[in-house]
């Protein structure tokens, strides 16, 4: 981890400064740790979103190449059928 020297100051209204210190007090942790942390946790949230749709994607593609590669056996085996047939 490293140190932490960069100040950011960011103005609110007192309801959500109080809002702040509650959350950080629930989670036990400082204001400043507190909206790191979220602001991590988002971040990492939207990579989960994104990584959920690619999962989905592949899932559609590898179920359409399954239903493709079906057919083509299908239409191999008939084909093989009528051949040995004549």
């Amino acid at each position: 981890m490293s140190v932490k020297t960069e100040r950011i100051t960011i103005l609110g209204t007192p309801d959500f400064k109080a809002f702040l210190t509650r959350e950080a007090k629930k989670e036990g942790l400082s204001v400043s740790q507190l909206v790191r942390d979220r602001c991590r946790r988002k971040a990492a949230d939207k990579d989960e979103e994104l990584l959920l749709g690619l999962v989905s994607e592949v899932r559609d593609a590898t179920q359409k190449a399954k239903n493709a590669l079906d057919k083509g056996l299908k239409d191999a085996e008939e084909v093989l059928t009528e051949v040995r047939a004549s």
